[in-house]
C-alpha cells in the first residue's frame, strides 16, 4: 500500500501501538528464534503488508522516510533505555567517500525513521512483546549538525586510508559500528590496501535512550550548544571553549567564583562541570549531549611529574560473567568501544612531602575514547588470558605482614601489560565475591594504569 502523507503512514503505525507481535504476525515469522531482524520484518509484512527487502532508499520511498522496529528496557531505578544501538545501512567505502553528506547513502535512507518501540523484557516469549509507541523521528538541527560533524569524521578516516581503525567510539552520536557474522565479514576500502570490518551507519544507544525518553516520558534536558555554533566547531572544541577560562587557577578559586563547596562527595565533580558549563546544578545525565553521545566523566588528579596520583578504576567485576563471555560480546569491549570518557583534569605542583595542604590546580579537560587498535589488541589479550587464568584458577595466598594476614593473588597487577590490570575495589578486605574455581576473593574491579592515562593526557 502507498502512503501519500506522513500523516497517513503515522496514523497507520500508531494503531499498532498496544498490540502484541504475536497479534501482528500472520507469517509464524514470531516462532522463528533464530530468524534475525524477524521483528521488523513482522511489521513489514504482517502490518504494512511489503515484502521484506534491502534496498539502498528508504522503506517508504514516496515519503522519504524509512522504518525501524527498535527495543526498549526498564532499568532498575524504573528508567528506560535503548537495548541497543540502532543499526542503519551498510557504509560502502568505496562509494561513501565520493559522496557529500546530503548525497550520503547515510541521509539519502535515513533523514527521516519511523521509529516503533517495543518493550524488551526478559524470560518473555517475543510474541509477547509489544508495541508501545509509533513516532517520526526527523533531526533537530543541534543533533543533525554533529551527526554531520560525526559523517564527516567518519568519511575522513576512509579518505586517510584508515577504514580499519574506525570505532563506534570515535564520534558523538552517529557511530560506524560493525555489521557482519563474525570478524572475517571485510570489505576493502579505496585509500588502503588493508581490508576493513564491514560496518554500518548507527545511531548510538545512548542517542536512542535520549530519543525515547523524549517521547515516552517528556524528559527535558538542556543543551549546552547551539545549531550556529556547531556550525564552525566540534562539540569537542565547544567543550574547550567553555572550560577555558577556568586554567590555570587554583580549585579553590574556581569553587569560590562559581559557588561551589568543595568536598570529597561523589556529586563535586558533577557539580563542578555543569557550574563551569553555565548550568550550575544540571544533573550531567540531564546535559543532553552528554546523555546522547554517552559520555562520562573521570577526574585525574596529576602529581608534579606528570602521572596521575591514582589509578583509574571503573565497575566491580564479575568473574563468573568474565569466564562465560565471549569476548564481541563482553561488557568490557562494548564499554570502551562505545564509551566516549571526558576527563577532567587537575594538577599538584607540589608533592605532598613538600607541602601536606598543597592546592590543586585545574589544567584542562580532555575528550578520549580508546583507539580500536588497542582494543582489538592490549585489551582483547588481557581479556582473553584472564578467561584462562579464571578457569584454571586464581592462586591466592596469605601473607603475614606486620600484626596482620593479607590475601595476595596472581591476578594482573599494574604495569603486565601497559595498559590494565585488576585490584581490588570493596569496603574491606570481608566484601568478597566468588571465582568460577569456587573460592572467595576480595571484590576486584577493572583499572587502567596510571602510566596509561599518563600517556593519554601528556
Amino acid at each position: 500500500m502507498l502512503y501519500k502523507t506522513e500523516a497517513e503512514l503515522l496514523y497507520k503505525a500508531k494503531e499498532a501501538e498496544g498490540k502484541t507481535f504475536g497479534e501482528i504476525d500472520r507469517t509464524g515469522r514470531v516462532e522463528n528464534e533464530k530468524s534475525k531482524g524477524h521483528l521488523g520484518q513482522i511489521i513489514e509484512e504482517s502490518f504494512f503488508g511489503y515484502e521484506v527487502n534491502s534496498k539502498s532508499e528508504a522503506d517508504f520511498a514516496e515519503l522519504g522516510i524509512e522504518l525501524k522496529v527498535t527495543p526498549l528496557k526498564l532499568n532498575k531505578n524504573k528508567t528506560i533505555s535503548a537495548k541497543e544501538r540502532l543499526v542503519l545501512n551498510i557504509i560502502n567505502y568505496q562509494k561513501e567517500v565520493l559522496t557529500t553528506f546530503e548525497t550520503s547513502s547515510f541521509w539519502t535512507k535515513n533523514q527521516k525513521i519511523l521509529l516503533m518501540f517495543y518493550q524488551w523484557i526478559p524470560e518473555v516469549h517475543r510474541s509477547e512483546y509489544q508495541v508501545l509507541k509509533s513516532h517520526l523521528l526527523t533531526f533537530s538541527e543541534e543533533d543533525l549538525q554533529i551527526i554531520k560533524n560525526d559523517w564527516l569524521f567518519i568519511t575522513s578516516k576512509i579518505k586517510a586510508g584508515k577504514a580499519h581503525n574506525l570505532s563506534e567510539a570515535d564520534t558523538i552520536y552517529l557511530g560506524a559500528c560493525t555489521k557482519g557474522k563474525n570478524k572475517d565479514s571485510l570489505r576493502t576500502q579505496p585509500f588502503s590496501p588493508i581490508y576493513a570490518m564491514q560496518r554500518a551507519y548507527s545511531l548510538k544507544a545512548s542517542f536512542m535512550s535520549g530519543v525515547a525518553r523524549q517521547i515516552l516520558s517528556n524528559k527535558d534536558m538542556v543543551s549546552i550548544t547551539n545549531s550556529q555554533e556547531l556550525q564552525s566547531k566540534t562539540l569537542e572544541e565547544i567543550l574547550h571553549d567553555r572550560f577555558l577560562p577556568y586554567i590555570g587557577k587554583p580549585l579553590t578559586q574556581i569553587a569560590y567564583e562559581n559557588g561551589i563547596s568543595i568536598n570529597n562527595s561523589k556529586s563535586f565533580v558533577p557539580n563542578f562541570i555543569s557550574a563551569l558549563l553555565g548550568i550550575k546544578g544540571t544533573k550531567l545525565d540531564d546535559i543532553e549531549e552528554f546523555s546522547k553521545a554517552n559520555i562520562q566523566f573521570k577526574t585525574i588528579r596529576l602529581e608534579p611529574n606528570g602521572v596521575p596520583r591514582e589509578h583509574m578504576s571503573f565497575k566491580n567485576m564479575n568473574f563468573m560473567e568474565w569466564v562465560t563471555e565471549e569476548w564481541d560480546v563482553s561488557w568490557l569491549k562494548n564499554h570502551f568501544e562505545q564509551t566516549k570518557f571526558l576527563f577532567v583534569i587537575f594538577e599538584f605542583r607540589e608533592t605532598e612531602r613538600e607541602n601536606k595542604n598543597r592546592e590543586l590546580f585545574f589544567i584542562g579537560i580532555k575528550l578520549w575514547n580508546m583507539p580500536i587498535q588497542e582494543i582489538e589488541s592490549q585489551l582483547m589479550e588481557f581479556y582473553q588470558n584472564l578467561q584462562l587464568q579464571l578457569l584454571f584458577g586464581v592462586q591466592i595466598n596469605m601473607i603475614s605482614k606486620g600484626n596482620t594476614v593479607v590475601a595476595r593473588n596472581n591476578l594482573p597487577s599494574p604495569g603486565s601489560n601497559g595498559l590494565c590490570h585488576i585490584r581490588p575495589k570493596g569496603r574491606n578486605g570481608q566484601d568478597k565475591t566468588p571465582l568460577p574455581d569456587g573460592q572467595m576473593i576480595a571484590k576486584q574491579a577493572f583499572w587502567l594504569d596510571k602510566d596509561y592515562v599518563a600517556n593519554i593526557i601528556n
